[in-house]
C-alpha cells in the first residue's frame, strides 16, 4: 500500500467512501437566516479547500434550480450538503464530508467517520440545532418565525405548521363569496 496522503491511495480511498464516485465539489445549502449557519459559511469559504465548497441558501430559488427533486424544506431543518455527483448528506455526515473538503480538516473528518466519531458528530450537529432553536425564540430577533412560500412556518413555541396556500380559480369554479 502506498504512503497515506499519496495522490492514489487517497484517491482510492475517497472513491470507497463516496460508493464508487469521486466528489470534486459539494455545495453547502446553509440557512441564510440563522446567525450560526451564516457565520459557518463564512468561517468556510476562508478555509483553504480541497474539493470545492459552493454555498447557497437553503429553499432559495436558486437552490431549487440546482436541485429539484430534493425536499427543500427539510434543508432549512438540516444542514444539507450535496456531492457533484448526486451524493446527498444530511445532519452529521454533512458536517462531517464539510470537514473532509477542508485541507486541514480532513483528517478530522476521517476520525469523526468512526462509530465513536459519528456519535461525536451528531452531538455536536445537536448542538448547534439547539443553539439554533435558542436563537429562534430570542426576542431580539425581528423574525422568530419563518414563513416559508410553500405554505410552511416554524414558530419556536409551536413547532411547524402548515397552511396550505388557497386553491387556483382558473377554471372559474371557485366560490367569490
Amino acid at each position: 500500500m502506498n504512503a497515506v496522503g499519496s495522490g492514489d491511495t487517497t484517491a482510492r480511498a475517497d472513491r470507497h467512501a463516496t460508493g464508487g464516485v469521486p466528489v470534486r465539489r459539494l455545495t453547502v445549502l446553509y440557512d441564510a437566516d440563522c446567525e450560526l449557519c451564516v457565520f459557518v459559511r463564512g468561517w468556510l469559504v476562508r478555509q483553504p479547500q480541497l474539493v470545492p465548497l459552493d454555498m447557497v441558501p437553503a429553499g432559495s430559488e436558486r437552490a431549487r434550480g440546482l436541485f429539484p427533486t430534493l425536499d427543500h424544506s427539510a434543508t432549512l431543518d438540516d444542514i444539507t450538503v450535496v456531492g457533484d455527483g448526486g451524493q446527498v448528506y444530511r445532519g452529521a455526515a454533512a458536517w462531517v464530508v464539510v470537514l473532509w473538503a477542508l485541507r486541514e480538516h480532513r483528517p478530522l473528518a476521517h476520525r469523526l467517520s468512526t462509530p465513536a466519531g459519528t456519535r461525536v458528530a451528531k452531538r455536536a450537529a445537536l448542538a448547534a440545532a439547539k443553539w439554533r432553536g435558542a436563537q429562534w425564540g430570542d426576542h431580539r430577533r425581528a423574525r422568530r418565525t419563518y414563513q416559508r412560500a410553500d405554505g410552511w412556518s416554524y414558530d419556536p413555541r409551536l413547532g411547524w405548521t402548515h397552511t396550505p396556500p388557497p386553491p387556483a380559480c382558473d377554471s372559474g369554479a371557485c366560490s367569490t363569496g
